[in-house]
Formats: structure tokens, sequence, C-alpha cells
């Protein structure tokens, strides 16, 4: 969808995999819950072990993975507790047994098909990110209203009208979009998505939305990001002037 008073300019995105993990996977494994903090620290784990399987390494220590976020030994082994895994005395974890419990923890073991509304610089972006495979997503359709995008090709998918959304949502029993579009229709758009199945949306636009209970959202707004981090380098610098005026 389009914004006729933007600029068009190129959009590059660093996806961070802990925004995936329990947002809008649901956690597979039984009934076994999980605190956010220790689902978020999940992801990083499982890059390391990856890491470690294509170098050969068969185990990994509970410090080796604690110093992935400067933790003590004794959270990631509750971390990992929470995935069915225990780790040996003197051993550690076994590295391909742990990365198939934490993937099948987070329900990153059977790839998500997911759909993308509105294929603007952020849309095409993330449809360009090869990322997601790793993450057990996958984008399969891609939609947009603006007359000039349909039937284009980005990356792979074709861009289709949005009126094409309900059927090729409700023949894939796809339950997962990504919604990309401006600010001023995101709410119309969320809902068209709703009515055609979609149950997890995760939100790139800067609207709060209102839908049912039933539908799971999880917003990444990037001004927010860009405020946090702004105002912590602003603060960074104006420590350092004061250190060199001291000193």
């Amino acid at each position: 969808m389009t914004n006729p008073k933007r600029r068009r300019t190129r959009t590059k995105v660093k996806i961070d995999p802990a925004d995936l993990a329990g947002k809008l996977f649901p956690v597979a494994e039984g009934d076994r819950q999980a605190s956010l903090s220790c689902v978020k620290r999940l992801p990083s784990y499982l890059q390391l072990l990856r890491v470690l399987q294509a170098e050969g390494h068969e185990c990994v220590s509970g410090t080796v993975l604690a110093g992935v976020h400067n933790l003590e030994p004794v959270i990631v082994r509750k971390d990992l507790a929470i995935t069915g895994i225990t780790g040996t005395p003197r051993i550690g974890f076994r590295v391909t047994e742990t990365i198939t419990a934490i993937e099948r923890f987070l329900g990153w073991d059977n790839q998500a098909q997911a759909i993308l509304v509105g294929v603007g610089n952020l849309g095409s972006a993330l449809l360009g990110y090869h990322g997601f495979a790793n993450l057990g997503l996958r984008i399969v359709g891609a939609f947009d209203d603006d007359p000039r995008k349909i039937g284009k090709w980005v990356h792979g998918r074709k861009v289709q009208t949005v009126g094409q959304l309900a059927r090729f949502v409700r023949r894939g029993d796809i339950k997962l979009g990504i919604l990309a579009v401006p600010g001023k229709v995101a709410q119309a758009a969320a809902e068209i998505m709703v009515d055609a199945g979609i149950r997890g949306i995760w939100n790139f636009t800067p609207v709060k939305l209102t839908l049912p209970d039933s539908v799971v959202t999880q917003k990444e707004d990037l001004a927010e990001g860009l405020a946090v981090l702004s105002h912590r380098l602003h603060h960074l610098f104006r420590q350092g002037r004061k250190l060199t005026k001291s000193g």
C-alpha cells in the first residue's frame, strides 16, 4: 500500500532472532511455560550452538553458553531445562540434542508460512531477508493495492492485489501475517487479514491495532527503537564530555 508523500529510499532491515521468539510463534512443546526473558535468550543460545555444531563440537558447557548474555551458568541450565534438556556433569550439553530441543520448544522445527501486506521499502526489505528461514518463517505471499506494484516480482514473490488475499490465505491455511503498510490504512488492512483467517500479525506500522482477543499481535515500532538508541547515544556523549572536562 502506498503513501505518495513519502520519498522512496532503500531500506535495510536487521532482524533480531529474539524478536521472533515467543511473539508470533506459540510454544509448541507440551505445557511447559517460560518467562519472556527466558524465551528471548533461547535464540542466542541457538545461534552459538549452530556455530559450534558447524565446527564439529559435540558438547558445550553451560559456562560457554552463559557468555552469550553474561549470565551465571545456573541461569542457562534453568533456561534449557524448560526445553527438556539437562546437562551432564563435566560434559555439559550435547550440541545437536540441545539445538533440536530449542527449535522444538520455540516451534521453529516446523517452518511456518506467512504473508506480507504492504510491499513498500520496508516490506520489500523484509521479503529480501534470508535469515527468516533459520527462524522457522517463510513468507509465501506478498500483497499491495498499488497498481504499479501488482504483478511485479519482489525477491521471488509475485505481488498480488489485496482482493486476492483471502483466497490465498484460506487455500494455504496460513495463520501468520506481516503488516508493513502506511499507518493510515493499517487498521483496515489488519482487519482484512483477520477476516481471511490470519491469527498472528507482526505489525511494522506505527499504529496500535484494535483486533479480537483471538488474534496475537506484536508491534515493532521503529520510531521507539530509534528514540531509545538516540537517547542512550546522547547520554554517552554527555558522559564523555564530563569526563573530558574533569580530566
